[in-house]
Formats: C-alpha cells, sequence, structure tokens
C-alpha cells in the first residue's frame, strides 16, 4: 500500500455502484425464490487486491462489510482507510497461519477461517492482548472432508481438525465468539451438492450451538445456490468490483 490518501475517482465509483446494483438482484432474486427475507443475507465485498480508494468508494454506496484475504494486504489497507474517515467491518476470509494471528486481531472484525485448535488457541491468545472487544470467528467446514485442504473435518474426533473440537475451543475461548460455519464449495463439485452438504452439517452443528447462526457460503459465481441452501453471508469479488488486478 502506498502511504497516499486513499482517493476515488468518479468513474470507478459509477463501476462500482453499476456492479453493486447487479449483486444486489441477484441477492434479492435469489432470496425471492428461496422464500427468504432479503435481510437474512449479508454481502462481504472481497476487495483483495484492489486499493483502499474502493473500500472507501463502497462504503459511500452503503456497503461496509468488506472480506480479505491476505494479511500483509489487509493489514495496511485497513489502517488506510481508516485513516481516510471510513470505518468497515473487516472480515478476515483467507487461510490464516498461526504466526499472522497477532496482526489480524488488530482490525479483523470476523476471521472466517478457524479450522484448527492450535489456531484457534492463537487467536484467543493474540485477541487478549491486541484488542479491548470479543473477536466473531466461523469454523471453516471441509465440504468433502479431504484432510489435505483447509477446513475442520465433520464426523471426525481428529483432537486438532475435527469440527467439534474446533467449535469447542472458540466457544469456551475467552476472547472469542463462536458465530458459525465458512464453507467453500470444492473445485469438481456441483454447487448445490457442496451446499447440501453443508445445509446439512449446519443444522447439526446448530443442534449443538444454537448461537452460531452465520453460514458464510458463496462467491461471485455460485451465489444462488448458496442461498438457496441457506447462506447468510455471501463473499463477492468479481461480479462486484470487476475483472481482478494481477497479485504481485
Amino acid at each position: 500500500m502506498t502511504d497516499q490518501p486513499a482517493t476515488v475517482r468518479p468513474d470507478r465509483r459509477a463501476e462500482l455502484a453499476a456492479g453493486l446494483a447487479r449483486v444486489r438482484t441477484r441477492i434479492a432474486d435469489a432470496c425471492a425464490a428461496a422464500g427468504r427475507d432479503r435481510a437474512e443475507v449479508t454481502m462481504i465485498a472481497v476487495t483483495k487486491t484492489y486499493p483502499a480508494g474502493d473500500v472507501v468508494a463502497l462504503a459511500g454506496l452503503g456497503v461496509t462489510d468488506v472480506g480479505e484475504n491476505r494479511d500483509q494486504e489487509a493489514a495496511p489497507k485497513a489502517a488506510e482507510v481508516a485513516a481516510a474517515g471510513v470505518t468497515a467491518r473487516w472480515h478476515f476470509i483467507g487461510q490464516l497461519q498461526r504466526n499472522k494471528a497477532r496482526s489480524v486481531v488488530r482490525y479483523a472484525d470476523v476471521v472466517h477461517s478457524v479450522d484448527s485448535v492450535r489456531l484457534a488457541r492463537a487467536l484467543d491468545a493474540a485477541a487478549a492482548t491486541g484488542r479491548d472487544r470479543v473477536l466473531e470467528t466461523l469454523v471453516q467446514v471441509s465440504i468433502d472432508g479431504d484432510p489435505a485442504r483447509g477446513g475442520a473435518l465433520p464426523d471426525s474426533a481428529d483432537p486438532d481438525r475435527g469440527l467439534e473440537r474446533v467449535a469447542e475451543a472458540l466457544a469456551g475461548a475467552a476472547g472469542l465468539r463462536l458465530s458459525g460455519l465458512m464453507a467453500v464449495a470444492p473445485l469438481g463439485w456441483e454447487p448445490e451438492r457442496a451446499f447440501a452438504r453443508l445445509a446439512e452439517v449446519a443444522q447439526r452443528f446448530r443442534e449443538r450451538h444454537p448461537e452460531a447462526t452465520v453460514l458464510s457460503a458463496g462467491m461471485s459465481g455460485d451465489l444462488e445456490q448458496a442461498i438457496a441452501y441457506g447462506a447468510t453471508h455471501v463473499r463477492v469479488g468479481s461480479a462486484l468490483l470487476g475483472m481482478r488486478p494481477t497479485l504481485r
């Protein structure tokens, strides 16, 4: 990130407004098709690789839930946005290494990607000294159960990666709040199959953790299917902000 203040070009604001209108229509139509209240679904603008000026512009358009995947980009961007006088609700949605926990807790309001007991403990320890309010957390679920990929494992007694073990670690942490689940449809799976499986996991999960009502699922290409299966938060990047700049 640069030391220059976050600025917004008028033409870029117009582009974002047009993208936002299209995405809001898609979400409203998906909620209507599923018989759900539109107010049940929150859109998170995934702004990885996009400048802080886009976050500022989106806030002016009424979008303050912002998702980031990489701490090395998110931390300075959050600071730049705050320096512009804009308050955003930051969602950390990418794979998180334990050694980044102390940095992430300084700006994140929600961490979506907790998938191990060790990470839960690292976040709790970091939250104890790095923030003055409880950090909301979601357990990332492995839909296909492949331990080689990210995500806690449903129906597993693994002491570090088992879904219920991770949930218990978050629920018992003084500085964290267990708010729900997050998942990404596995490559090669049809969205309906992936989100139907997630809905089954979520139903059983809420029987044990009735306070954990958030279900973060669905992105630009499959948000309709995710909403049909109960997503409360959808993570939208390219459909809102346009083609993503190349990562450097």
